[in-house]
């Protein structure tokens, strides 16, 4: 649903973020864009919330691809997914990372990239995929959240975390 994607960019942009690059998952429903729509929106809630910067809107881009791009990013690399948090045991067994919250994992003033998967998740290959490319798993909290809710809870939680520090 378009429409709750306009919401988390609005919402994030009076927020505060710097950029967001949707991405093309396994579980992707939607493989277009339009991104001059999605720039006004940007502008119009940047306005509204007087903020002195646009948030840069990346294209469309396929997770695999994306992973590639942010092998030399600078600061904490994230993941935020659903499937079940494992231990240190089982990480042999099923290759997935036990997860942590963005508070033990997030140290204030660094740059942080979260990935936030489509409706019904990222494949756990996508998840490994990530893992091995240095994304550390995360936890945004016990409740199952829709994408776009998911998205602004990280966005929410860096800022909080980051104007604790000030």
């Amino acid at each position: 649903n378009i429409e709750r994607f306009e919401w988390f960019l609005e919402k994030a942009t009076e927020i505060g973020i710097d950029t967001v690059t949707p991405i093309t998952c396994f579980n992707s429903e939607r493989r277009q864009l339009r991104n001059d729509r999605l720039e006004k929106i940007i502008l119009a809630a940047a306005k509204q919330s007087l903020k002195f910067w646009l948030p840069v809107l990346k294209e469309l881009t396929p997770f695999q691809t994306f992973i590639e791009t942010q092998k030399n990013y600078i600061g904490h690399k994230f993941i935020a997914h659903c499937h079940p948090e494992t231990g240190e045991h089982k990480t042999k067994t099923n290759g997935l990372a036990s997860k942590k919250t963005v508070r033990q994992r997030y140290k204030t003033g660094e740059n942080a990239l979260i990935l936030i998967g489509p409706e019904g998740d990222f494949s756990k290959e996508e998840v490994l995929i990530a893992q091995r490319a240095g994304f550390e798993p995360i936890s945004l909290g016990q409740s199952r959240l829709r994408t776009e809710t998911a998205a602004l809870v990280a966005v929410s939680l860096i800022t909080f975390l980051n104007d604790m520090e000030e």
